[in-house]
C-alpha cells in the first residue's frame, strides 16, 4: 500500500503546493480522493498511469477538490482508455459532473459512473472497504476510510509437513481459509496450520472539516490519519468560521482516535513554510508531519494489532 500526495494546498494552488488530491495504489487498483485542478499534471510528474484502474472518491464539490475531474477524464479518454471509471462523492456530484462535461462537449470515450453516497459503506472489494462518514464543512461533505480485511495467519510450514500436506494447490487453498482434503480422506481446517488472523491496514482522510466525533470514530486505530489543518492556531475562530480546522485540533482527534501517524495537508498559502504548524500539532500528538507535495508514502502491513 502506498500514498502519493498530488496536491496539499487549500483553496489556491502554491508554487510548491498543488490542489487537493490523493492517490492511493493497492493491489495494482488506483484510489484517487479529491482532483483538484491540475491533478492530471501531478498523476504525470508521480509517473501514474492513466489507464489502471481507478476508482475517484469526491469529498465535496468545492473548485479545489473537483475542478482537476474534467482535465484528468478528458485525457484518459485521449489516451484510449476504455474500462469503467466510478466516481463517488456527496449528493450534486452527477449534477456538477455532468453538466460541465456537456458544457464543454466532452464525451469520455469510456463509461463514467457518477455514484452519490451518504454515511456507510460505500464499496467492498476482496480486501478492503471504503467507508464515508459526515464531515462538517460549510457545504455537504464526506470523509473516507480505507479499510482493509483481516489477513489470515502466517503458515506453518513444519506443521504442514507433519500432517503430510504437500506443496502445491493444497497449502495455497489453507492459506486462502479453504479446507482441503488430503488423499487419505482426512480434512485439515485453515485453523490447524494458520496462527492467529492479522490485522489490516487503515487509512483515514478527512477533507475539508471542522474537528468531527464523526472522524475521531472513524479514525480509531488507524496506521495514518490524513487530516486537514488549513490555519494555524491563532486563527481557530475564521477555521471555525470557515468550515475548517488547526493543527492543535487535528493533533487531538489524532490522539483520542490512537491512531499511529498524522499527517496535515489543506495547507493554506499564508504558510510557505509549515513549520508553525508542525511545532503546534507536535506539542499534542508527536508522530505528525505535514505533507509536501509527491511525498510518497509507504504503509507496510501489519502482524498484530
Amino acid at each position: 500500500m502506498e500514498l502519493i500526495f498530488l496536491g496539499t494546498g487549500a483553496s489556491i494552488p502554491t508554487e510548491n503546493r498543488n490542489s487537493a488530491s490523493i492517490v492511493l495504489t493497492l493491489e495494482g487498483e488506483m484510489l484517487v480522493f479529491d482532483c483538484g485542478e491540475g491533478t492530471q499534471r501531478q498523476m504525470v510528474r508521480a509517473h501514474v498511469g492513466f489507464r489502471r484502474k481507478m476508482d475517484i472518491f469526491v469529498t465535496h464539490i468545492h473548485g479545489d477538490h473537483t475542478l482537476g475531474l474534467l482535465g484528468l477524464l478528458q485525457t484518459m479518454s485521449l489516451l484510449g482508455r476504455d474500462n469503467e471509471l466510478q466516481v463517488f462523492g456527496p449528493s450534486g456530484l452527477d449534477l456538477f459532473l455532468s453538466s460541465a462535461l456537456s458544457s464543454l462537449r466532452v464525451k469520455t470515450g469510456f463509461p463514467v459512473k457518477v455514484i452519490e453516497v451518504g454515511p456507510g459503506i460505500i464499496l467492498e472489494r476482496n480486501s478492503y472497504l471504503i467507508e464515508a462518514v459526515r464531515a462538517d464543512h460549510n457545504v455537504e461533505s464526506l470523509s473516507f476510510g480505507l479499510l482493509e480485511k483481516k489477513r489470515p495467519g502466517k503458515f506453518d510450514a513444519q506443521k504442514a509437513e507433519e500432517i503430510g500436506i504437500p506443496e502445491g494447490p493444497a497449502r495455497s487453498l489453507l492459506q486462502r481459509g479453504r479446507t482441503v482434503t488430503l488423499k487419505d480422506g482426512t480434512s485439515v481446517k485453515p485453523s490447524e496450520i494458520l496462527g492467529p488472523s492479522r490485522p489490516g491496514r487503515k487509512v483515514v482522510y478527512s477533507g475539508d472539516t471542522r474537528p468531527s466525533t464523526e472522524i475521531t470514530r472513524l479514525a480509531q486505530g488507524a496506521d495514518l490519519l490524513i487530516h486537514e489543518a488549513t490555519y494555524d492556531d491563532s486563527l481557530a475562530e475564521k477555521a471555525a468560521e470557515t468550515g475548517h480546522s488547526t493543527p492543535s485540533q487535528a493533533a487531538e482527534i489524532a490522539r483520542e482516535a490512537k491512531v499511529r501517524r498524522l499527517i496535515l495537508t489543506h495547507i493554506s498559502s499564508r504558510y510557505p513554510d509549515p513549520q508553525l504548524l508542525l511545532s503546534q500539532a507536535r506539542a499534542r500528538f508527536q508522530s505528525v508531519e505535514v505533507a509536501q507535495d509527491l511525498q510518497r508514502i509507504k504503509i507496510p502491513k501489519r502482524e498484530s494489532s
